[in-house]
């Protein structure tokens, strides 16, 4: 494996362990990250930013978006499940863009 993806996978899985914590000490609740999270996959999904770019890439694009948002729906008193896990349920929730329908 490329030594970037394991770069990526260890700086997504901190974020979604400070985002847990955060969530713990009452600082934030999992509703406002929820919602922070889905601000910036629409602005990633948008016409302006994804115009021309092909599914594929819209998906790499949104991939570290799509795992934090389940790694948030993990409750904050339960393990946080692996990288391997929750990258494995963005690829099964991941539904078709609008103009692939």
């Amino acid at each position: 494996m490329n030594v970037a993806n394991l770069q990526l996978e260890g700086l997504l899985m901190a974020v979604a362990s400070i985002n847990h914590v955060l969530v713990k000490k009452g600082v934030l609740t999992s509703e406002e990250i929820d919602i922070a999270l889905r601000k910036a996959e629409a602005l990633e999904t948008g016409e302006e930013r994804s115009g021309g770019m092909s599914a594929s890439s819209r998906d790499a694009v949104n991939f570290p978006i799509r795992l934090l948002e389940l790694a948030n729906q993990c409750q904050p008193e339960a393990d946080m499940p692996s990288f391997s896990k929750l990258a494995r349920m963005v690829g099964q929730m991941k539904e078709p863009y609008n103009d692939q329908m």
